[in-house]
């Protein structure tokens, strides 16, 4: 967010924001001042030009009349497409127009509050452009992102503030199946959005008011749920690698590693930046990575799923609202637990490293302490999906300090079925032999 301030600036996220009207309305922003033009010089085509000029005024002075016709004409046109862009509310048009906000003085109490019954009625917007242009824009669960984008697109700037006290206080699940509901619904919007005709690639090049930075910015909002695919696929890799006594990289040179270590500090320099200057601790950036991969492995590969079949099926899915806990009830939802299919992935994949890790210190026992080498290696990267995964597995056990069955039942049929599979497919193993030297000798 503090990145994208020296661009354009932050992306709306749904809470925390203060809007200008005007922004809300459509409108344009205010352009910058523009320099004074010369009124005078010592050129001579100058002269020519004052002298058409002065005789267009005078032919402008002959035909007044037919001028005044034209300007009722165009302010005629000019109310009825405000109308058509706002809702036919004379009062509340007219304070669309007002830089300082507020109402028609000459209105009357009464006349206002006719309007505004008038205005909040559910078929005031019918035939305008409020969703469309005006307002938050509707067509997407993450209606925050798209409205933020279509301000931006018009040339708007935002700006971050992170004052001491907290200007902006609201209340979030706590419980992990709304919470991974609500990151299902935020990735969810995502690709919609990115699938739409107002995705960052494709909208907003018309009005040339984007800049590119804050377009890769919201192109990078809209396209990181497609991440989980590879992060399911490194999260099974370890356990593959356990379980048919690979590796999930070949052996590499001394230069070549010297680029692998090197992107692992820059990574971690970045974090290390970040967390300075926002003030975040170790400890809270750390369950910040975990649940990034708790997310990226249930909702956000629910969210890709989805949302290809909303497109390319036309098959719609419903949302659920979040839950989210309030005063009264303090945490007591906390470790009340609730079904949901996003629960599947995750267990399933803790499920298969653990069995990887069984598996391959069982075939280092049986092979000696030869093997025992490689076998940290494949360990290491192994117990760092485990790590990040076990916040998880000690949410999902809760309070009574045990996995419900069916959660259970379906992960460890999911993860035999996978494990099944790959042992029966084996790619690793190359299937097609070449002819046995010791039945034809040196002529094969």
């Amino acid at each position: 967010m503090k990145g994208l301030d020296g661009i354009q600036g932050p992306v709306y996220v749904g809470t925390g924001c203060v809007f200008k009207r005007q922004a809300l309305y459509g409108y344009d922003p205010p352009k910058d001042p523009k320099r004074p033009k010369m009124v005078t010089c010592d050129c001579c085509p100058c002269f020519g030009r004052r002298k058409k000029k002065n005789a267009k005024n005078g032919a402008v002075g002959e035909g007044t009349s037919l001028q005044g016709m034209d300007n009722e004409k165009e302010q005629l046109m000019s109310q009825m497409n405000f109308e058509k862009r706002f809702g036919q509310s004379a009062i509340f048009v007219t304070s669309t127009l007002m830089e300082e906000g507020g109402v028609p003085p000459s209105s009357s109490p009464a006349a206002l509050l006719k309007e505004a019954i008038h205005v909040i009625s559910c078929g005031y917007e019918d035939k305008t452009e409020w969703g469309l242009e005006l307002g938050w824009i509707y067509g997407s669960i993450t209606e925050d992102i798209l409205t933020g984008f279509k301000m931006h697109c018009r040339g708007w700037r935002s700006i971050y503030c992170m004052p001491k006290l907290a200007a902006f206080k609201g209340s979030a699940p706590i419980n992990l199946s709304d919470r991974l509901n609500q990151v299902l619904r935020w990735a969810l919007g995502s690709v919609e959005i990115f699938f739409s005709r107002h995705s960052p690639m494709l909208y907003g090049y018309k009005e040339g008011k984007l800049k590119w930075l804050e377009r890769f910015a919201y192109v990078n909002t809209t396209i990181y749920p497609f991440t989980s695919l590879a992060l399911v696929a490194y999260c099974c890799l370890p356990a593959i690698c356990l379980l048919t006594d690979k590796f999930i990289m070949p052996e590499i040179s001394t230069f070549a590693s010297l680029f692998f270590i090197g992107l692992f500090l820059s990574i971690f320099s970045t974090g290390i930046l970040e967390l300075r200057w926002s003030g975040v601790s170790i400890e809270e950036w750390w369950r910040n990575e975990q649940f990034w991969v708790i997310g990226g492995v249930s909702a956000h590969l629910f969210a890709v799923v989805q949302g290809l079949l909303k497109v390319l099926a036309g098959i719609d899915t419903n949302f659920t609202v979040t839950s989210k806990a309030t005063d009264d009830d303090d945490f007591g939802e906390l470790y009340a637990f609730k079904w949901t299919t996003l629960l599947i992935p995750p267990t399933t994949i803790l499920i298969i490293n653990l069995v990887g890790v069984v598996a391959g210190v069982s075939d280092a026992i049986n092979n000696g302490y030869q093997s025992w080498g490689p076998l940290f290696g494949k360990l290491f990267f192994a117990f760092w999906v485990i790590v990040h995964l076990y916040p998880f597995l000690k949410g999902l056990m809760g309070r009574q300090n045990r996995t419900p069955t069916i959660v259970v039942i379906w992960s460890v049929l999911l993860a035999s079925i996978f494990s099944l599979l790959w042992v029966r497919i084996d790619p690793f193993v190359m299937k097609t032999k070449g002819p046995d030297t010791k039945q034809c000798g040196i002529n094969c």
